[in-house]
Protein backbone atom coordinates (compact mmCIF):
# COMPACT_ATOMS: atom_id res chain seq x y z
CA UNK A 1 0.00 0.00 0.00
CA UNK A 2 1.13 3.59 -0.10
CA UNK A 3 2.32 5.15 2.51
CA UNK A 4 -0.35 7.19 3.43
CA UNK A 5 -3.48 4.57 2.75
CA UNK A 6 -5.32 4.95 5.40
CA UNK A 7 -7.56 1.83 5.00
CA UNK A 8 -3.93 0.11 5.61
CA UNK A 9 -2.53 2.06 8.50
CA UNK A 10 -6.26 1.18 10.11
CA UNK A 11 -5.95 -2.65 9.12
CA UNK A 12 -2.65 -2.89 11.28
CA UNK A 13 -3.48 -1.06 13.93
CA UNK A 14 -6.93 -2.92 14.84
CA UNK A 15 -5.15 -6.31 13.38
CA UNK A 16 -2.22 -5.99 13.76
CA UNK A 17 0.93 -6.38 11.31
CA UNK A 18 0.74 -10.22 11.09
CA UNK A 19 -2.67 -10.29 10.73
CA UNK A 20 -2.96 -7.46 8.94
CA UNK A 21 -0.53 -9.15 6.13
CA UNK A 22 -2.32 -11.94 6.08
CA UNK A 23 -5.80 -10.52 5.32
CA UNK A 24 -4.59 -8.55 2.59
CA UNK A 25 -3.00 -11.47 0.86
CA UNK A 26 -5.98 -13.20 1.34
CA UNK A 27 -4.78 -16.17 3.59
CA UNK A 28 -7.31 -15.21 6.36
CA UNK A 29 -10.76 -14.09 5.67
CA UNK A 30 -11.62 -10.62 7.17
CA UNK A 31 -15.07 -11.08 9.26
CA UNK A 32 -17.60 -7.89 9.44
CA UNK A 33 -16.54 -6.83 12.99
CA UNK A 34 -13.09 -5.94 12.42
CA UNK A 35 -14.94 -4.10 9.27
CA UNK A 36 -16.90 -1.62 12.06
CA UNK A 37 -13.58 -1.41 13.94
CA UNK A 38 -11.75 -0.27 10.96
CA UNK A 39 -15.04 1.96 9.74
CA UNK A 40 -15.33 3.86 13.16
CA UNK A 41 -11.39 4.35 13.76
CA UNK A 42 -11.22 5.96 10.35
CA UNK A 43 -14.04 8.08 11.66
CA UNK A 44 -12.80 8.88 15.01
CA UNK A 45 -9.55 9.85 13.12
CA UNK A 46 -11.44 12.26 10.47
CA UNK A 47 -10.47 9.94 8.00
CA UNK A 48 -13.54 7.97 7.04
CA UNK A 49 -14.46 9.99 3.67
CA UNK A 50 -12.21 7.94 1.44
CA UNK A 51 -13.39 4.84 2.97
CA UNK A 52 -14.79 2.59 0.79
CA UNK A 53 -15.10 -0.34 2.97
CA UNK A 54 -12.26 -3.75 2.96
CA UNK A 55 -13.57 -5.17 -0.18
CA UNK A 56 -12.61 -2.25 -1.97
CA UNK A 57 -9.09 -1.61 -0.41
CA UNK A 58 -8.13 -5.79 -0.65
CA UNK A 59 -8.63 -4.70 -4.70
CA UNK A 60 -6.33 -1.85 -4.41
CA UNK A 61 -3.74 -4.26 -3.25
CA UNK A 62 -4.48 -7.01 -5.18
CA UNK A 63 -1.80 -5.94 -8.10
CA UNK A 64 0.90 -5.84 -5.70
CA UNK A 65 0.87 -9.12 -4.05
CA UNK A 66 3.22 -10.52 -6.54
CA UNK A 67 5.62 -8.27 -5.74
CA UNK A 68 5.83 -8.58 -2.24
CA UNK A 69 9.59 -9.68 -1.38
CA UNK A 70 10.19 -9.03 2.59
CA UNK A 71 13.44 -10.94 2.50
CA UNK A 72 14.53 -9.51 -0.78
CA UNK A 73 14.34 -5.96 1.05
CA UNK A 74 15.78 -6.98 4.27
CA UNK A 75 18.66 -8.30 2.50
CA UNK A 76 19.65 -5.22 0.31
CA UNK A 77 19.08 -2.78 3.53
CA UNK A 78 21.73 -5.38 5.48
CA UNK A 79 24.37 -5.10 2.12
CA UNK A 80 23.66 -0.94 2.39
CA UNK A 81 24.77 -1.46 5.70
CA UNK A 82 20.99 -0.50 6.75
CA UNK A 83 18.22 -1.63 8.29
CA UNK A 84 14.71 -1.31 8.95
CA UNK A 85 12.78 0.10 12.45
CA UNK A 86 9.36 0.05 13.92
CA UNK A 87 7.47 1.70 16.57
CA UNK A 88 9.30 0.91 19.50
CA UNK A 89 12.65 0.52 18.25
CA UNK A 90 15.47 2.52 20.05
CA UNK A 91 16.13 4.36 16.72
CA UNK A 92 12.05 5.03 15.69
CA UNK A 93 11.40 9.30 16.41
CA UNK A 94 8.57 9.04 18.63
CA UNK A 95 7.24 12.41 17.54
CA UNK A 96 6.17 10.38 14.62
CA UNK A 97 3.09 9.40 16.85
CA UNK A 98 1.67 13.13 16.68
CA UNK A 99 0.57 12.03 13.37
CA UNK A 100 -2.20 9.67 14.78
CA UNK A 101 -3.23 7.50 12.49
CA UNK A 102 -1.40 8.75 9.56
CA UNK A 103 2.23 7.81 11.64
CA UNK A 104 4.22 5.15 9.20
CA UNK A 105 4.32 1.78 10.20
CA UNK A 106 7.98 1.28 9.46
CA UNK A 107 10.60 3.30 7.87
CA UNK A 108 13.89 2.49 6.24
CA UNK A 109 16.69 3.87 7.88
CA UNK A 110 20.19 4.44 6.48
CA UNK A 111 22.75 5.91 9.03
CA UNK A 112 24.68 5.58 12.34
CA UNK A 113 23.47 3.85 15.47
CA UNK A 114 22.64 7.22 17.19
CA UNK A 115 18.76 7.79 17.82
CA UNK A 116 17.09 10.88 16.34
CA UNK A 117 17.14 13.63 19.20
CA UNK A 118 13.89 14.69 21.04
CA UNK A 119 11.83 16.76 18.55
CA UNK A 120 12.91 20.47 20.32
CA UNK A 121 16.17 19.66 18.82
CA UNK A 122 15.48 18.70 15.40
CA UNK A 123 14.72 21.64 12.48
CA UNK A 124 13.21 21.81 9.32
CA UNK A 125 14.83 23.50 6.39
CA UNK A 126 13.45 23.63 3.48
CA UNK A 127 12.49 25.42 -0.07
CA UNK A 128 12.96 25.87 -3.60
CA UNK A 129 15.25 23.40 -5.61
CA UNK A 130 16.34 26.54 -8.01
CA UNK A 131 17.41 28.57 -4.94
CA UNK A 132 18.56 31.46 -5.94
CA UNK A 133 21.90 32.98 -4.43
CA UNK A 134 20.12 34.77 -1.48
CA UNK A 135 18.47 31.79 -0.50
CA UNK A 136 21.79 29.45 -0.72
CA UNK A 137 23.59 31.71 1.29
CA UNK A 138 20.95 32.37 4.18
CA UNK A 139 20.15 28.60 4.21
CA UNK A 140 23.63 28.07 4.69
CA UNK A 141 23.92 30.24 7.83
CA UNK A 142 21.19 28.99 9.44
CA UNK A 143 21.89 25.46 8.74
CA UNK A 144 25.55 25.87 9.86
CA UNK A 145 24.57 27.74 13.50
CA UNK A 146 21.59 25.69 14.35
CA UNK A 147 24.42 22.30 14.08
CA UNK A 148 26.95 24.30 16.03
CA UNK A 149 23.86 24.86 18.48
CA UNK A 150 23.28 20.97 18.60
CA UNK A 151 20.24 20.86 16.33
CA UNK A 152 19.43 17.99 14.01
CA UNK A 153 18.77 19.57 10.13
CA UNK A 154 15.61 17.97 8.62
CA UNK A 155 15.13 18.48 5.04
CA UNK A 156 14.55 16.32 1.86
CA UNK A 157 17.54 16.05 0.34
CA UNK A 158 16.64 17.62 -2.98
CA UNK A 159 18.51 19.90 -4.78
CA UNK A 160 18.57 23.57 -3.74
CA UNK A 161 17.45 24.74 -0.35
CA UNK A 162 17.59 21.03 1.07
CA UNK A 163 20.68 20.19 -0.28
CA UNK A 164 22.30 23.69 1.11
CA UNK A 165 20.97 22.83 4.34
CA UNK A 166 22.46 19.36 4.64
CA UNK A 167 25.92 20.62 3.17
CA UNK A 168 25.80 23.28 6.31
CA UNK A 169 24.66 21.09 8.82
CA UNK A 170 27.45 18.76 8.56
CA UNK A 171 30.16 21.10 8.21
CA UNK A 172 28.81 22.68 11.40
CA UNK A 173 27.36 19.71 13.11
CA UNK A 174 28.18 18.71 16.70
CA UNK A 175 25.35 16.40 17.54
CA UNK A 176 25.55 12.76 16.57
CA UNK A 177 22.82 13.30 13.80
CA UNK A 178 23.50 16.72 12.48
CA UNK A 179 21.36 16.31 9.32
CA UNK A 180 18.79 14.06 8.45
CA UNK A 181 17.42 13.27 4.72
CA UNK A 182 14.35 12.25 4.17
CA UNK A 183 13.31 10.63 1.04
CA UNK A 184 10.35 9.97 -1.18
CA UNK A 185 11.56 6.99 -2.83
CA UNK A 186 13.59 4.19 -2.22
CA UNK A 187 16.80 4.56 -0.09
CA UNK A 188 19.15 1.70 -2.28
CA UNK A 189 19.03 4.70 -4.51
CA UNK A 190 19.46 8.14 -3.86
CA UNK A 191 17.11 10.71 -5.80
CA UNK A 192 18.51 13.21 -7.11
CA UNK A 193 21.65 11.50 -8.91
CA UNK A 194 23.60 14.55 -8.57
CA UNK A 195 23.13 14.09 -4.56
CA UNK A 196 24.68 10.85 -4.62
CA UNK A 197 27.71 11.80 -2.94
CA UNK A 198 26.08 14.87 -0.52
CA UNK A 199 23.36 11.91 0.41
CA UNK A 200 26.10 9.56 1.20
CA UNK A 201 27.68 11.43 3.54
CA UNK A 202 24.80 12.34 5.06
CA UNK A 203 23.58 8.57 5.62
CA UNK A 204 27.45 8.44 6.69
CA UNK A 205 27.39 11.45 9.71
CA UNK A 206 23.38 11.34 10.01
CA UNK A 207 20.74 9.11 8.81
CA UNK A 208 19.08 8.94 5.48
CA UNK A 209 15.17 7.21 6.10
CA UNK A 210 12.13 6.91 3.54
CA UNK A 211 8.51 5.31 4.38
CA UNK A 212 8.97 3.22 1.08
CA UNK A 213 10.85 0.36 0.51
CA UNK A 214 14.13 -0.14 -1.75
CA UNK A 215 13.33 0.00 -4.94
CA UNK A 216 10.43 2.30 -4.84
CA UNK A 217 10.19 4.94 -7.50
CA UNK A 218 10.00 8.62 -5.77
CA UNK A 219 6.69 9.98 -7.78
CA UNK A 220 5.17 12.94 -7.07
CA UNK A 221 2.53 11.98 -4.66
CA UNK A 222 5.40 10.72 -2.55
CA UNK A 223 6.95 13.66 -2.08
CA UNK A 224 3.61 15.12 -0.99
CA UNK A 225 3.63 12.05 1.47
CA UNK A 226 6.92 12.20 3.00
CA UNK A 227 6.72 16.21 3.27
CA UNK A 228 4.16 15.00 6.44
CA UNK A 229 7.38 13.19 8.02
CA UNK A 230 9.34 16.35 7.66
CA UNK A 231 7.04 18.25 9.55
CA UNK A 232 6.24 16.04 11.88
CA UNK A 233 10.12 14.87 12.81
CA UNK A 234 10.91 18.82 13.36
CA UNK A 235 9.47 21.40 16.12
CA UNK A 236 9.98 23.88 13.48
CA UNK A 237 9.45 23.82 9.57
CA UNK A 238 11.35 26.65 8.45
CA UNK A 239 10.68 27.80 4.53
CA UNK A 240 13.40 30.05 3.32
CA UNK A 241 12.56 30.21 -0.59
CA UNK A 242 9.81 28.87 -1.83
CA UNK A 243 7.57 29.81 -5.34
CA UNK A 244 3.52 30.58 -4.97
CA UNK A 245 3.13 27.24 -5.54
CA UNK A 246 5.92 24.99 -4.05
CA UNK A 247 5.89 21.45 -2.18
CA UNK A 248 7.62 23.48 0.51
CA UNK A 249 4.49 25.10 1.79
CA UNK A 250 2.59 21.72 1.95
CA UNK A 251 5.38 20.92 4.47
CA UNK A 252 4.49 23.78 6.15
CA UNK A 253 0.60 22.99 6.13
CA UNK A 254 1.71 19.85 7.54
CA UNK A 255 3.64 21.14 10.72
CA UNK A 256 0.72 23.99 10.85
CA UNK A 257 -1.87 20.79 11.06
CA UNK A 258 0.19 19.21 13.88
CA UNK A 259 0.58 22.58 16.05
CA UNK A 260 4.20 22.93 15.35
CA UNK A 261 5.93 26.19 14.50
CA UNK A 262 6.78 27.50 10.82
CA UNK A 263 9.11 29.82 10.02
CA UNK A 264 9.77 31.87 6.76
CA UNK A 265 12.60 33.84 5.83
CA UNK A 266 11.41 36.86 4.11
CA UNK A 267 13.01 38.19 0.60
CA UNK A 268 12.63 40.38 -1.89
CA UNK A 269 9.11 41.80 -3.32
CA UNK A 270 10.50 41.22 -6.87
CA UNK A 271 11.33 37.36 -6.30
CA UNK A 272 9.33 34.85 -7.51
CA UNK A 273 11.33 32.65 -5.07
CA UNK A 274 10.05 34.26 -2.35
CA UNK A 275 6.34 34.62 -3.07
CA UNK A 276 5.68 31.69 -1.11
CA UNK A 277 7.09 33.09 2.10
CA UNK A 278 5.55 35.86 1.78
CA UNK A 279 2.19 34.63 1.31
CA UNK A 280 2.70 32.28 4.68
CA UNK A 281 3.55 35.47 6.25
CA UNK A 282 0.84 36.94 5.58
CA UNK A 283 -1.61 34.27 5.66
CA UNK A 284 -0.78 34.00 9.58
CA UNK A 285 0.88 30.81 8.80
CA UNK A 286 4.45 31.70 9.75
CA UNK A 287 6.45 33.79 12.28
CA UNK A 288 9.41 36.02 10.23
CA UNK A 289 12.68 34.59 10.70
CA UNK A 290 15.83 36.27 10.23
CA UNK A 291 19.05 33.95 11.96
CA UNK A 292 19.56 30.88 13.63
CA UNK A 293 18.71 32.56 17.04
CA UNK A 294 15.18 32.87 16.25
CA UNK A 295 14.68 29.64 15.09
CA UNK A 296 16.15 28.21 17.97
CA UNK A 297 13.50 30.19 19.82
CA UNK A 298 10.32 28.96 17.97
CA UNK A 299 11.89 25.53 18.89
CA UNK A 300 11.99 26.19 22.59
CA UNK A 301 8.41 26.78 24.10
CA UNK A 302 10.04 27.00 27.83
CA UNK A 303 11.96 29.72 26.86
CA UNK A 304 15.46 27.63 27.19
CA UNK A 305 16.94 28.90 23.87
CA UNK A 306 15.55 32.12 23.37
CA UNK A 307 18.22 34.67 22.08
CA UNK A 308 20.69 36.15 24.22
CA UNK A 309 19.87 39.14 26.53
CA UNK A 310 21.73 42.18 24.78
CA UNK A 311 24.47 43.88 27.19
CA UNK A 312 23.43 46.50 29.46
CA UNK A 313 26.23 48.24 26.63
CA UNK A 314 24.49 47.21 23.70
CA UNK A 315 21.11 48.43 24.77
CA UNK A 316 23.09 52.20 25.99
CA UNK A 317 25.30 52.54 22.59
CA UNK A 318 21.46 52.50 20.62
CA UNK A 319 21.23 56.57 22.54
CA UNK A 320 24.74 57.06 21.08
CA UNK A 321 26.23 59.95 18.53
CA UNK A 322 27.68 59.10 15.82
CA UNK A 323 30.73 60.59 17.61
CA UNK A 324 30.10 58.55 20.69
CA UNK A 325 30.18 55.88 18.77
CA UNK A 326 33.19 56.27 17.00
CA UNK A 327 35.23 57.37 19.82
CA UNK A 328 33.82 53.92 21.74
CA UNK A 329 35.26 52.01 19.16
CA UNK A 330 38.86 53.61 19.30
CA UNK A 331 39.25 53.46 23.33
CA UNK A 332 41.28 49.96 23.74
CA UNK A 333 40.00 47.74 26.22
CA UNK A 334 43.31 47.15 28.44
CA UNK A 335 46.24 49.80 28.26
CA UNK A 336 44.97 53.61 28.72
CA UNK A 337 45.20 55.94 26.22
CA UNK A 338 45.66 59.58 25.68
CA UNK A 339 43.04 62.40 24.61
CA UNK A 340 45.88 63.36 21.85
CA UNK A 341 46.22 59.62 20.58
CA UNK A 342 42.10 59.07 20.74
CA UNK A 343 42.11 62.35 18.37
CA UNK A 344 44.09 60.82 16.03
CA UNK A 345 42.85 57.06 16.08
CA UNK A 346 39.27 58.09 16.03
CA UNK A 347 39.60 61.40 13.68
CA UNK A 348 37.75 63.96 15.65
CA UNK A 349 39.14 66.99 17.26
CA UNK A 350 40.72 67.17 20.68
CA UNK A 351 37.62 69.15 22.42
CA UNK A 352 35.31 66.51 21.14
CA UNK A 353 37.28 63.68 22.26
CA UNK A 354 37.11 65.49 25.95
CA UNK A 355 33.72 65.94 25.75
CA UNK A 356 32.55 62.41 24.40
CA UNK A 357 34.90 60.76 27.32
CA UNK A 358 32.91 62.75 29.59
CA UNK A 359 29.40 61.51 28.28
CA UNK A 360 31.23 57.87 28.17
CA UNK A 361 32.06 58.37 31.24
CA UNK A 362 28.65 59.06 33.29
CA UNK A 363 27.61 55.52 30.98
CA UNK A 364 30.34 53.86 32.64
CA UNK A 365 31.45 52.69 28.99
CA UNK A 366 34.87 54.82 29.45
CA UNK A 367 36.81 54.76 32.24
CA UNK A 368 40.18 57.16 33.59
CA UNK A 369 42.97 55.78 35.07
CA UNK A 370 46.59 57.84 35.83
CA UNK A 371 45.70 60.29 33.31
CA UNK A 372 44.56 57.87 30.44
CA UNK A 373 41.49 56.30 29.16
CA UNK A 374 40.32 52.76 28.17
CA UNK A 375 36.84 51.34 27.51
CA UNK A 376 34.60 50.81 30.74
CA UNK A 377 31.82 47.97 31.50
CA UNK A 378 29.20 49.63 31.17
Amino acid sequence: MEPQDTAGLALVQIAGATDALRIATGQVAAGPDLEREITLLLADSGAGESWAGLAAALKRWQPRLPDLAPERDLATMARLGGRLIIPGDELWPAQLADLGIQEPICLWWRGGQQPLPAVDRCIALVGSRDSTSYGAAVTGDLAYSLAQRGFTVVSGGAYGIDAHAHRAALAGGSSAVPTMAVMAGGVDRFYPSGNDDLLRIVANQGAVLAEVPPGSAPTRYRFLQRNRLIAALSAVTVVVEARWRSGALNTAHHAESLGRAVGAVPGSVHSANSAGCHRLLRDGGAVCVTDAAEVAELASPSGTALPEQRTAEAAVQDGLTLEDLILLDALPLRSTTSVEKLSAVAGLGQDSVRAGLGRLGLLGLAVSERGGWKRGKG
